[in-house]
Formats: structure tokens, C-alpha cells, sequence
């Protein structure tokens, strides 16, 4: 049996990616999801037993570091193990720093509890469980964490953070035999960007960024599992992404001005 944890998992890219394990491993999965929302979570829950793996819900906000450690608690007493940890929990934004207040400001702080504390803290209490096991971190960012993106400055910056600290730990798990994966989705289908802040801290309702030819978020999901099986230390998702990485070490400015291109007129800097 492999044990799998994923935070985020009530919808978007972590729910996908418990589906697609409980159909590929069937009664060999056991899955541990992680979210706010129970009601959501135990339906996807229902949906992987129904694929015949095992399935838990367990009610979690990763802002909160008791909680991240009782979900790995809580892993570990349903089925023993774990065997891979999937941190998926995000909040997206999209605001011109010049257009937050400053009473507003303390959501880029609440941004970067969710976005990197969160993972920190989960990954931190099952280091233990994964060293025993030999197993997989999945730390999923964004093509944002690899170039800065105008508009989100304080999403960049938390997935900017996450990227440094797993690098950082994949180097000090070197020779413990577990594999840390770092995935870069660039724009997916999901309803992450509509439920991010702006830049009051209040719900967006709406994205920033051109959807145009957006991954399908099974497709991401697919990418991201394939990359954590075969212990890949990247997943980057488009071409455009790879590109990028590089380019800007060569020619920053047209990087900048291709990160502008992905923005909407309206909420462009003017």
C-alpha cells in the first residue's frame, strides 16, 4: 500500500491528482486529502473509494501549524506510513503593489502562511514518516516562482520562497533516498486565480491573466504524478516556461516584456 497526502485536494489540481492515483493504484492507494472545505473534500474522498482506493478527508488549514501536524498525525494513524507528501494547498493574487493600501498589506503576509508556511509546516512534520519510507515531496509552485510576474508580486514571492526552501532540502535529503519534486504549472483551468485576493485582500472573481490555451487541469495533474513517480527534480509545463528560465539570465528585459504580454489590458501598469 503507498500513502499519499495531499493538501489543497478539494478541488483544482489536487482533487484531479487523487482521482488519477486511486484509479492507477486502486486498493494499493491509500489517500490522505487535506482542505478547508469538508463538504468538498469528502466528496472527492468518496470519489477515489468509489475507484477502489482508500480515502480519508481530513479538515485542514495550512495557515495553521497545528493543523499541518495533525493532518500528518492523523496519516499515520489511519494507515502507518506515508509515502509521499503532495503540497498543493495555494492561494493565488493579482494587484499592482502601487494599488494595495496599507491597511491591506497584511494579506501578502497571510498569502505567504498559506503558500510556503503551509507546505513548510507539513513537510516539516512528515520528514520523519518520508525518511522512513524513502518517499516523494511534491512541492507544487508556479511559472510565477521561476519569473516574476507583474501584477503578483506577493504570489511570486511566496512561490519564489517554496522554491528555495525545497531546493535547498533536496540537497540536505540527497542521500536519505527521498526525492523532492518541484512542479511548475503556468496557466491551468482551475478556479484558483477567481478565488485569489486583490488588491483589497478580498476575493477576485476574477483572473488577471489571459486564459487563452490553458492546461486542462488533468493534463497538469498527469504531468505532475508522472514527474513525482519517476522522481524528476522539475516538472515545467510549457515551453514558454522552459524558455523563460533561461532568457532571463541572458536577456532579462525581454522576459519582462513577455510576462507583460500574459497580462490583461485592464490590469496592466500603466
Amino acid at each position: 500500500m503507498t500513502v499519499f497526502v495531499i493538501t489543497g485536494a478539494s478541488d483544482g489540481i489536487g482533487a484531479e491528482m487523487a482521482r488519477q492515483l486511486a484509479r492507477t493504484h486502486g486498493a494499493q492507494a491509500a489517500l490522505v486529502l487535506a482542505a478547508r472545505n469538508q463538504a468538498k473534500l469528502e466528496e472527492v474522498a468518496q470519489q477515489c473509494r468509489a475507484a477502489g482506493a482508500k480515502a480519508e478527508a481530513v479538515m485542514t488549514d495550512v495557515a495553521q501549524e497545528a493543523q499541518c501536524r495533525a493532518l500528518v498525525d492523523k496519516a499515520v494513524q489511519a494507515f502507518g506510513r506515508i509515502d509521499a507528501l503532495v503540497n498543493n494547498a495555494g492561494v493565488s493574487a493579482q494587484a499592482l503593489l502601487s494599488d494595495v493600501r496599507a491597511q491591506d498589506l497584511h494579506w501578502y503576509e497571510d498569502l505567504m502562511r498559506v503558500n510556503f508556511w503551509g507546505a513548510v509546516w507539513c513537510t516539516h512534520a512528515a520528514l520523519p514518516h518520508l525518511k522512513e519510507s524513502r518517499g516523494n515531496i511534491v512541492a507544487v509552485s508556479s511559472l510565477a516562482g521561476l519569473v516574476g510576474v507583474p501584477g503578483r508580486t506577493a504570489y511570486s514571492a511566496t512561490k519564489f520562497a517554496m522554491n528555495g526552501f525545497f531546493e535547498a532540502l533536496r540537497a540536505e535529503l540527497k542521500h536519505a533516498g527521498v526525492s523532492v519534486t518541484l512542479a511548475y504549472p503556468g496557466v491551468v483551468a482551475t478556479q484558483i486565480r477567481y478565488r485569489g485576493y486583490n488588491a483589497r485582500g478580498e476575493a477576485a472573481g476574477s483572473s488577471g491573466l489571459k486564459e487563452e490555451g490553458a492546461m486542462s487541469v488533468e493534463e497538469c495533474s498527469r504531468r505532475i504524478i508522472a514527474g513525482m513517480v519517476a522522481r524528476k527534480r522539475e516538472v515545467v509545463m510549457t515551453a514558454k516556461g522552459k524558455l523563460g528560465r533561461f532568457m532571463k539570465l541572458l536577456a532579462p528585459g525581454v522576459v519582462e516584456n513577455i510576462a507583460l504580454a500574459a497580462l490583461k489590458d485592464e490590469v496592466k501598469p500603466h
